[in-house]
């Protein structure tokens, strides 16, 4: 619950000097009469007016801490929250040629930027994302979507011997890509390329790739993936097994930097897991969806309620004095010779506040103008 007038709740105090005074008042006591003995009066039973005769006072109590609430005025808060987001569409496009199943990387280079990629598409909810594979020549995975899960398990199934692997079309993968991003309507497109090679398959090269994407306002990340040096390669033996031979690793940095400066974007080098990682983790902050959100809250009044049930205890709280404590209860003492004078004797333990018709009249106009103050206010 929310209140609009806080600072009304500290005449909530004042219940404690209330609360003392009162106490302070009963302990006075009232009339008192001498009789000879008090031996029948402390026999005699305890009438239902014993028991409730503070119970005026506690209702007139609970209804100043009524009116107090509803000064504060309370109030109900309906918010309504409106997100909208303008997405970006991005293709992945992974080399899937036989060289990516080196293993200078753990457990090996296709697994590895699988695993990095499963990550990122993770992290970008709102963003369409798609796939593609290349090697010597490409293929889509998966077209633009936001579904996650269907995303991931096509990026499971990428392998190496899913297309024909003997060679890399790098100009072919980023093609594929743009293709799949021309006819996208999102204003932020980008093309994120992995690779470990050169180019040497394809009928469309690399920079003519990149040229594409600039004319199409897309952006192109490229990544080249393998460690300084030597790198252990697959090789089939004279057996026809499969072996790991060291061998040279041959990136063609200059053209990969060329596609990415010439479309806006920025090449990286991962020669290990951390610095892949890390390359997706940098892509993932310099490519921003952009988020707008509109929050609108609705306040609605409810001091209303707090002031009748402030009025319903003063009312209760008249009747029960008037009617109940003074006249009907008179029916419910038990009758046994003596009742009059027992009654009389217990007057100094009965301390019933009374209160005069001015005393209602004066509280139910204070009520009345609290509940009018509100009002005005709300108006």
């Amino acid at each position: 619950m929310h209140f609009a007038s806080p600072h009304y709740l500290w005449l909530l105090t004042l219940l404690a000097p209330m609360i003392a005074y009162y106490v302070w008042r009963t302990m006075q006591g009232g009339a008192a009469i001498q009789i000879s003995t008090v031996e029948g009066v402390a026999r005699a039973p305890k009438s239902v007016r014993y028991y409730l005769r503070h119970l005026p006072f506690a209702l007139r109590a609970a209804a100043f801490g009524l009116l107090v609430v509803a000064l504060a005025r309370p109030q109900q808060i309906e918010q309504n929250v409106r997100t909208s987001s303008e997405g970006i569409d991005i293709m992945l496009a992974i080399d899937v040629s036989a060289s990516m199943l080196a293993r200078d990387f753990e457990p090996d280079r296709i697994t590895a930027a699988k695993e990095v990629a499963g990550s990122f598409i993770s992290d970008r909810y709102g963003d369409r994302i798609g796939l593609v594979a290349f090697a010597a020549e490409a293929f889509t995975q998966s077209p633009l979507t936001t579904d996650q899960s269907t995303l991931q398990t096509l990026l499971a199934q990428i392998r190496s011997g899913l297309i024909d692997d003997s060679g890399t079309a790098i100009g072919n993968g980023l093609a594929t890509a743009i293709n799949r991003l021309r006819e996208s309507d999102a204003k932020s497109k980008v093309v994120i390329l992995l690779t470990d090679g050169v180019n040497n398959r394809g009928e469309i090269t690399p920079i003519t790739a990149a040229e594409i994407a600039k004319a199409q306002n897309i952006r192109v990340y490229t990544i080249g993936v393998g460690t300084e040096g030597m790198a252990p390669y697959p090789a089939v033996d004279m057996f026809g097994n499969i072996t790991f031979v060291k061998q040279k690793v041959e990136i063609d940095e200059k053209t990969l930097t060329a596609m990415a400066e010439m479309t806006g974007g920025r090449y990286f080098r991962a020669t290990d897991n951390a610095k892949l990682k890390a390359i997706y983790d940098e892509i993932n902050q310099l490519e921003k969806s952009k988020v707008e959100v509109t929050e609108h809250l609705s306040y609605h009044e409810q001091f209303l309620a707090w002031v009748l049930a402030a009025l319903g205890l003063l009312l209760a709280a008249r009747v029960l004095h008037f009617v109940f404590l003074q006249g009907l209860l008179h029916l419910c003492l038990p009758l046994v010779p003596g009742q009059a004078a027992v009654f009389t004797s217990l007057a100094p333990q009965v301390v019933v506040m009374k209160r005069t018709a001015w005393d209602t009249a004066l509280a139910i106009a204070f009520f009345l103008c609290a509940a009018l103050y509100q009002l005005y206010k709300t108006c």
